[in-house]
């Protein structure tokens, strides 16, 4: 785990450093033959998805990182990576709020859509975009996830 955290923290450096973004790395993927959204890239570059050898290797060349750092990428990761049980960063804490505050409402109407069961983060999909509004610009997020029954046995 500490091998593939000094790597995510690697490639936010470079990130920084060279003034790239999460979307000019995803483009520089999907060049290379992937098919990839920013926010599958974004979480794999976190640490949180592991990146198809291609991928990998583009962002390799990209980011002069060594053989071992893009066959790291490619590694399924020890997945969920904040500090602690209470997320503290502003913004991460608001999807903590989130799931407090509407978890409940969620679980209602998908059992009641559904059934029992539950929405897959493994088959599953998001987007993140700008919503221009004249009142403030608002964050759009679209989630996606499979339904899994509960089976009875």
């Amino acid at each position: 785990m500490t091998a593939r955290a000094e790597l995510t923290e690697k490639i936010v450096r470079l990130k920084i450093e060279r003034d790239l973004s999460w979307k000019g790395l995803t483009a520089l993927v999907n060049a290379a033959g992937s098919e990839l959204s920013k926010e599958y890239v974004t979480a794999a570059l976190m640490g949180q998805m592991p990146l198809p050898k291609a991928a990998a290797e583009a962002l390799g060349a990209e980011l002069d990182l060594s053989d071992y750092e893009v066959k790291l990428m490619q590694q399924p990761p020890y997945r969920g990576s904040l500090p602690t049980a209470v997320p503290t960063d502003p913004l991460i804490y608001r999807f903590y709020e989130l799931i407090s505050v509407y978890g409940t409402t969620f679980k209602a109407l998908i059992h009641e859509e559904f059934g029992d069961g539950i929405m897959s983060a493994i088959d599953f999909r998001m987007n993140l975009e700008r919503e221009p509004n004249n009142a403030g610009d608002r964050v759009a997020i679209t989630m996606s996830g499979k339904f899994l029954p509960y089976k009875q046995y």
